[in-house]
């Protein structure tokens, strides 16, 4: 078995770990990124980016205007019975496919000195003050820090024997891109029975299409184009862009068995970040902004903890944690309370009434799932 040793190892590839190895390998710390997959790749996303991340990944060296993110300043809301409210974001933010940004951070992340291998992970031990990581390939690494950037859920989950697995997550989410028209300052989330859709455009001009629903109510049908047409074209604004659009993908990608239960930010002493540390809820449309978050304080808090400014584990590991909860409590809250009205047919059209005939209400209730505007903390 070849054993290599670094100072921090990421398990995971998606945001929050690429921007974590971006951060530290631009800082000089000996970094590797473990992650299954390649790149470019699909993955099941919103891919709306609150505006609240930008300062810092211009910190990265990402540039998102450059790639072609379209800027997003403009919310649509609709119910299952069609009715609708519209409104200005509060921030904005930028829409652009998971595609294009993780490939994007993962070179990025190489012309830094950072490495990025691919395998798979199957056990973490913290042992003696350092970590030992097993992978597939049969490949041992010790490390002084580990970060678990893995995703909603995992393997090493279910062996870290994490509380959020003991609980049901019957929810499955689809996605697929379109060609047809839609506005590209436009994002738009529209409510079907038993599920939303959230539609934007991304930079190739095509509409990311990206439903939640329950897999129960999804099992009553045959395929995806028979959900699509019984279910979520009862909703009048998705009826006309499903029959105004061609499919771009082959087939929809789907992942299931999602889980918005509080999840621990340290566990075993591994630094969990993004969705490994906890998801708001699609509905509230700030997830990818908050993975990067993440990637900011944990990568920030490791350097000073690696320099012995911070002067044990412990403290560290409850730094984190006390910075997360500050960052992200009242947002995950909200989320959390704003979504369940979506899901009641009766509620949401009640709330919507609500919303007509006091308009300069939901710009106050976005601001609660969204974070203010981030500077880098550590901008060397």
């Amino acid at each position: 078995m070849t054993n290599n040793s670094v100072d921090v190892v990421i398990v995971g590839g998606g945001l929050a770990g690429l921007a974590s190895a971006i951060h530290l390998s631009k800082l000089g710390v000996p970094t590797l990124v473990i992650e299954k997959h390649t790149y470019p790749r699909h993955k099941v996303c919103g891919e709306y980016l609150s505006y609240e991340v930008v300062p810092y990944l211009n910190f990265l060296g990402i540039d998102l205007v450059a790639l072609g993110a379209k800027k997003i300043n403009r919310l649509l809301i609709s119910t299952a019975k069609s009715k609708a409210i519209e409104t200005q974001l509060p921030l904005g933010g930028y829409s652009i496919s998971r595609h294009t940004l993780d490939y994007t951070l993962s070179e990025k992340v190489k012309a830094n000195g950072g490495t990025i291998f691919h395998d798979t992970v199957l056990s973490i031990e913290f042992i003696q003050n350092s970590f030992k990581i097993k992978t597939k390939g049969n490949i041992e690494y010790q490390a002084k820090v580990v970060i678990g950037a893995f995703g909603k859920r995992s393997n090493l989950d279910a062996s870290l024997d994490r509380f959020f697995l003991k609980k049901k997550s019957p929810l499955l989410a689809v996605k697929t891109y379109l060609k047809g028209d839609f506005p590209d300052d436009l994002v738009a989330l529209h409510n079907f029975n038993g599920g939303y859709c959230g539609v934007s455009k991304v930079e190739t001009n095509h509409m990311n299409v990206c439903y939640m629903t329950d897999f129960k109510s999804f099992q009553k049908f045959n395929n995806f184009n028979d959900f699509q047409q019984n279910v979520l074209c009862q909703n009048d604004y998705l009826k006309t862009i499903f029959e105004n659009s061609e499919p771009v993908l082959s087939k929809p990608l789907t992942i299931s068995q999602i889980s918005f239960s509080s999840k621990n930010s340290v566990e075993n002493h591994i630094m969990m970040c993004g969705d490994s540390a906890g998801m708001i809820h699609p509905l509230s449309g700030n997830g990818m902004s908050m993975a990067i978050h993440s990637a900011q304080m944990v990568s920030t808090l490791i350097e000073e903890y690696l320099l012995e400014k911070i002067n044990s584990r412990s403290a560290l590991e409850q730094m984190y944690v006390t910075m997360r909860r500050k960052a992200f409590k009242k947002r995950l809250i909200a989320g959390r309370y704003i979504a369940p009205f979506f899901g009641m047919n009766i509620f949401s059209e009640l709330l919507m009434a609500g919303l007509q005939s006091f308009p300069k209400i939901l710009p106050k209730i976005i601001e609660q799932t969204h974070g203010k505007l981030e500077l880098p903390e550590n901008p060397k």
